[in-house]
């Protein structure tokens, strides 16, 4: 029976510096040697995965913005994007609260450098994306969007997470970043509507991932498979715990559960 196992990019694929371990790649492309299925399950917007040593490894199909856009053999099957009305109401909203939002879409990521000209993160944006990453202002009104996250030092987190519950859920990272994103979409979601279109039980999935966004998949999954160096709230509800990315930690994994020879 054909497995499917799912990744998630940042600090399981790869790390801060896109630095992906060789036996990441031999790992994944073993597995689909054996006759297995591997998928990106990425809080990533569908337009910030487009590095070529990436998605060089081989994948079948992508999981992207937490479940709001799927993939499957370069053909999208799905995808939920933030209406209007909505994306102006959330930005006007997060930003009366002190938030700097950058807005994820299919195919752009919206930035104001007034907000993270200066940031490291907005120069790694600006450095990966390209034309990729416009204005928000610039764009006022018309961006298309499945999702946003933001950086909330010094906002009213709690006064703006009230204001918009009831379209969002926050997926808090830590005390200066937060992901809002559409009620009713989380990997998992993503995961099951992969799993729908391959015909395949979820008990013949795994997951792998290693934060706060991943908590949904590992715990969806047939198998939930926590990185070493994850969040204690991601080993805490994974089945297992693999070794650090950087040290051959999904390979470990896969050959731990027989995906990949010994």
């Amino acid at each position: 029976m054909k497995k499917a196992v799912f990744f998630d990019i940042d600090g399981t694929l790869w790390d801060f510096y896109n630095r992906i371990p060789e036996s990441t790649v031999a790992a994944i492309r073993a597995l689909r040697k054996n006759g297995n299925y591997a998928f990106i399950c990425s809080g990533r917007a569908r337009s910030y995965i487009r590095h070529p040593e990436l998605l060089g490894i081989g994948f079948d199909g992508l999981v992207c913005g937490c479940g709001t856009h799927v993939e499957l053999g370069g053909q999208r099957i799905y995808e939920k994007l933030i209406d209007r009305e909505l994306a102006l109401h959330t930005v006007e909203t997060v930003r009366s609260y002190g938030f700097r939002p950058i807005l994820e879409g299919p195919e752009y990521l919206y930035m104001d450098d007034a907000d993270f000209g200066n940031d490291i993160y907005g120069q790694k944006l600006k450095s990966e994306l390209g034309e990729h990453l416009v204005s928000i202002a610039d764009n006022y009104g018309e961006w298309v969007i499945n999702k946003l996250s933001c950086a909330t030092n010094d906002a009213d987190r709690e006064g703006c997470f009230a204001a918009l519950e009831q379209y969002y859920t926050y997926l808090i990272h830590n005390s200066s970043v937060v992901e809002l994103v559409p009620k009713g979409h989380t990997k998992a979601t993503g995961i099951g509507k992969m799993c729908e279109a391959l015909g395949i039980d979820r008990a013949d999935t795994f997951a792998v991932g290693d934060s706060v966004n991943d908590l949904a998949m590992l715990k969806y999954a047939g198998v939930g498979i926590a990185m070493g160096n994850g969040s204690d709230e991601a080993k805490a509800v994974a089945d297992y715990v693999t070794t650090d990315l950087q040290d051959d930690g999904i390979y470990h994994a896969m050959q731990h559960f027989g995906l990949i020879d010994s």
